[in-house]
């Protein structure tokens, strides 16, 4: 299908191009600690494959490292694992590139959502910060040229002379002032459709030089997309693939870059950014999408010779699975696959042929763990895979072409991941069916020493999103609950992915009050199983999942002996005046606008029913969250202070919405199980 005039991808006076920043040489790292008890992942291999940066929590935050892929504990020719940024910002995502020069990643400074664009040499060395230094900026890593030439970074610089959209539009009912952006999407008046100055960051896409010696390209400029990623540029340099729109409403475009002009546009499945790939020829784009699907799938998008849609069709599917993470190996002639059955992972490659022959056939990868959360190549012909599983912390593997998988030495083995004691618990699954008849699904974990038909101390974890899947994976917060002898049933409620999207979508609007049944349903249920102790039961969750633990608590205030929100909104009217501008605009569809839709919003914020709160709350937050701002937390506990409940705040210094150190980790551990152990045990 045409890409229609919403997609703003080209601007009359685009942004001015970032300049690289040298910065000072990291302090050597200390080769005298031992890589043990600690997790890697996203790992990004170099062209021959031999080495692999990724990052590390062993030092307390997550790094920056580089080590082998093969070998014995960490050598390869007298090698080792190697710390590349000692820095204590928080690294989030990693790139080798395909000239073996650089390594890109991405840090988040104090943990907050404003992220930077860093480059550094393989060694260690020529470190620079590529884009999102400016104040109030952030910058999100995209794709390589093929030859490794450029490096593509999205840029997101708040609009000059943004409105004050609370003083121009009427507050809704217990409406608090707030730090930050004010949000409010297309007010009337100054929307974008009436040329009224635009409400949300400036995204812009280019081309960097890491050496600093040609000047930038202009790919994409835009103000109206909530993300925009430069997936992958054609081998020919004439196309380029983005990822652009608001959750629920990803869209693949392809641009063609002699002009910036979208030529080709199609939804894309939400998840993982990385979407696709353009083949060798750039005459198809391999895309992972749910278009017209209730699951998504491996797609083939056919190109005429100007770049525009000449066919699509469907190369891999299964039913009732998702294709999770699409990645491309063997020099771009196999895909890999990973499919989400049911919170378990399954990874197979697949051999890519042109239209008209026959489905070749794939060949299974095992796995040594449940749940793959990344998949790329690792030379000719292997592939590094992370994995997750319940019986140890994340860890990567090397996948030498058709051979046995093998743990890298810089991988902790399973029993060095967990902390000592009692071994993790493996969970089991189960299906809740809610009031209205949705199945539902989730995970419990059962403390060790409880027999089976003893009814125990429950904690409901929520998980965020809303839009995440509860997975098989060992967490140390619930390692911690178990420990404490308290059983953790963690569910997934209308809304979260892996089900189909019916289901992702059933909680959109007024959905969202069942959602809130939802919880009170997983309750009766593990009640009703005889595992569940009624008289002892809370709820907890982050993010969206704390939002949802504090409506559970007001809208079944019967259910729980106490509650833990984690970083969650209390009133959807304050959460959109301070959030950030993208997430503004993917939250309004899942929530509501919120302007058109402010008595929704209204309707369901806890603050609102604020009185029908009876229990004890702890709220958690990240000082540095800007995607949820820590108000969220301080205003709940505040009002519940006020009718004389007890609640406490617990804010974590150096943390944004996402908890990385390893110390604030540890806090929030002890800090959410004292006070649940007391008030279940006691």
């Amino acid at each position: 299908m045409a890409a229609d005039a919403r997609h703003r991808l080209t601007a009359k006076n685009p942004a001015a191009a970032p300049a690289t920043q040298p910065l000072a040489a990291a302090d050597p790292p200390d080769a005298s600690r031992g890589l043990t008890a600690h997790a890697c992942w996203y790992p990004a291999a170099e062209p021959g494959g031999e080495r692999a940066a990724f990052i590390c929590d062993r030092g307390g935050v997550p790094q920056l490292w580089a080590g082998p892929t093969g070998g014995e504990a960490g050598a390869l020719g007298g090698e080792e694992a190697r710390l590349l940024d000692a820095g204590p910002d928080h690294v989030t995502e990693v790139s080798w590139s395909p000239d073996g020069q650089w390594i890109a990643y991405t840090v988040a400074p104090g943990g907050s959502g404003h992220t930077r664009v860093l480059c550094v040499r393989p060694d260690g060395s020529d470190r620079r910060i590529m884009s999102g230094a400016d104040p109030g900026s952030s910058a999100y890593l995209g794709c390589w040229t093929r030859d490794g030439s450029a490096l593509a970074v999205t840029i997101a610089e708040p609009v000059p002379d943004r409105p004050d959209l609370l003083a121009l539009a009427e507050r809704p009912a217990g409406w608090t002032e707030r730090d930050g952006h004010a949000t409010l999407l297309d007010p009337p008046g100054h929307g974008a459709e009436d040329g009224g100055p635009p409400v949300h960051d400036r995204l812009t896409a280019y081309l960097l030089d890491p050496a600093g010696t040609t000047a930038p390209v202009l790919l994409a400029d835009e103000t109206e997309a909530a993300t925009l990623r430069v997936c992958d540029i054609s081998q020919d340099g004439r196309l380029a693939l983005l990822r652009r729109g608001p959750r629920g409403g990803r869209e693949a475009v392809v641009v063609r870059l002699s002009d910036r002009a979208p030529v080709c546009a199609l939804p894309v499945a939400d998840g993982d950014p990385w979407i696709g790939r353009f083949s060798a020829d750039g005459r198809t784009v391999w895309l992972r999408s749910d278009h017209q699907r209730e699951f998504a799938a491996l797609l083939a998008l056919d190109l005429d010779e100007t770049g525009a849609r000449a066919g699509l069709r469907v190369v891999a599917e299964r039913p009732a699975c998702d294709l999770e993470l699409l990645s491309f190996v063997e020099n771009g002639r196999r895909a890999a696959l990973a499919w989400n059955v049911r919170g378990t992972s399954e990874l197979e490659t697949l051999p890519l042929s042109d239209p008209g022959t026959a489905p070749p056939a794939p060949r299974a990868v095992e796995l040594a763990h449940e749940v793959v959360t990344r998949v790329t190549p690792a030379g000719p012909y292997g592939m590094l895979v992370a994995l997750s599983g319940s019986q140890r912390r994340p860890g990567v593997w090397h996948v030498p072409g058709a051979a046995a998988a093998v743990r890298t030495p810089w991988s902790a083995r399973d029993a060095e991941t967990v902390p000592p004691g009692p071994p993790p618990v493996r969970p089991v699954p189960l299906r809740p069916t809610a009031r209205d008849g949705l199945l539902l699904g989730g995970w419990y974990h059962r403390a060790p020493g409880r027999g089976p038909g003893e009814p125990a101390p429950c904690v409901l974890h929520l998980h965020g999103g809303p839009e995440d899947q509860e997975r098989p994976v060992f967490a140390p917060l619930y390692h911690e609950l178990l420990g404490r002898g308290l059983d953790v049933f963690a569910p997934d409620v209308r809304g979260s992915s892996g089900w189909g999207r019916s289901f992702r979508d059933a909680d959109l609007g007024e959905g969202r009050f069942a959602a809130i049944d939802d919880v009170a349903d997983c309750a009766a249920h593990v009640v009703e199983a005889g595992l569940a102790d009624p008289r002892r039961l809370a709820v907890m969750g982050h993010s969206y999942g704390g939002y949802l633990t504090l409506a559970s608590l007001v809208w079944h205030p019967e259910l729980f002996r106490t509650g833990v929100t984690v970083c969650g909104m209390s009133d959807f009217g304050t959460f959109f005046a301070g959030t950030e501008p993208w997430l503004a605009k993917s939250a309004a569809h899942k929530y509501g606008h919120p302007d058109r839709d402010r008595a929704l919003l209204h309707a369901l914020s806890p603050m609102s029913r604020i009185d029908a709160l009876r229990v004890p709350l702890l709220a958690v937050h990240g000082e540095h969250d800007t995607n949820v701002p820590p108000r969220e937390s301080e205003q709940i506990v505040h009002a519940a202070r006020e009718r004389g409940l007890e609640a406490e705040l617990l804010l974590l210094h150096e943390e944004g919405h996402d908890f990385r150190r390893a110390e604030s980790r540890r806090l929030f551990r002890r800090t959410a199980g004292d006070w649940l152990q007391r008030w279940l045990t006691a």
